[in-house]
């Protein structure tokens, strides 16, 4: 695909990838036959020569599509240059979806530990005699609306009383993690460790699908050092997310950051779409371990 780049206004030449060329178009009677799509600052204040021939390839059904709404729609993501309104033109995401997904959460919350009782039994009970300390990990986090909530996991470490070394230290999961227990990278790399966190989904502190909740101390670091993090709370914290099904875990501010783009992305187009989709990529990531530490 060869996108053709109007040079007015905000833009950028991007590298070209992805099976995505970037051409950049110096005068308005250059040809774009060759073009599948134009990319444009429509936000700017267009010369009326640019005006009118990308009146002309609208009319031709050459796609003409504002720069960054195109570059968010390639790279799923928000980039974070300031916070930026929904389709609906509000920093708020729709109310009417964001009620039906957590009475669907909910419902779905309740049938799921139902059916999986015998998983989570047989979880338990390998997590218990493979390793000392309990079978659940607790852990505060901050949720919805900036909330702080103790959110449930089986346990995967070796166990380390409270408060024991460097908080924020302990709260990142490296590569390679030695602490983690054989059971525990299996767990991990399934994603089979979350499911306690169907618990939470009932006591309405979370959703399956949203912007994945971080331990306090981290929380409380990156809004520290990152513009706009607490924006992230605007919706539930899920269990799977867009972040987690395109980059996998993060620990590091500027990893963090890129996260983020991802988080801010699934807010601005929170739709059953979105969510769909996840789903079928947590299908994929489940079944591949993509992303586990």
């Amino acid at each position: 695909m060869c996108i053709g780049i109007i040079p007015e206004g905000q833009y950028t030449i991007p590298a070209n990838a992805d099976n995505i060329q970037w051409s950049l178009l110096n005068d308005p009677l250059d040809d774009v036959s060759h073009l599948d799509a134009i990319a444009v600052d429509l936000r700017a204040d267009i010369s009326d020569a640019w005006d009118r021939r990308l009146a002309a390839c609208a009319l031709s059904d050459l796609p003409v599509y504002h720069f960054k709404h195109l570059l968010e729609s390639l790279s799923g993501k928000v980039e974070l240059e300031h916070l930026s309104e929904n389709s609906f033109g509000t920093l708020s995401p729709l109310r009417s979806y964001m009620r039906a997904k957590h009475f669907v959460d909910v419902v779905c919350a309740f049938t799921a530990i139902i059916v999986l009782m015998p998983l989570l039994i047989v979880i338990a009970l390998v997590v218990r005699f493979t390793s000392p300390g309990p079978i659940l990990f607790r852990q505060v986090r901050i949720g919805y609306q900036g909330r702080p909530f103790r959110v449930f996991k089986f346990r995967t470490m070796t166990h380390v009383p409270a408060g024991t070394g460097d908080l924020l230290d302990a709260a990142k999961t490296k590569d390679g993690d030695m602490r983690v227990t054989r059971p525990g990278g299996f767990l991990r790399q399934s994603r089979l460790d979350e499911l306690p966190q169907l618990l939470n989904v009932i006591k309405g502190e979370m959703s399956w699908i949203g912007p994945r909740p971080e331990a306090e101390v981290l929380s409380r670091w990156y809004e520290k050092e990152i513009p706009f993090y607490p924006y992230r709370h605007i919706v539930r914290p899920g269990i799977t997310g867009w972040a987690q099904v395109n980059q996998g875990h993060v620990a590091e501010v500027e990893e963090v950051k890129s996260k983020l783009h991802y988080d801010f992305y699934y807010i601005k187009h929170f739709s059953p779409w979105i969510d769909l989709l996840i789903v079928a990529r947590t299908i994929k990531t489940m079944l591949t371990g993509f992303g586990a530490r």
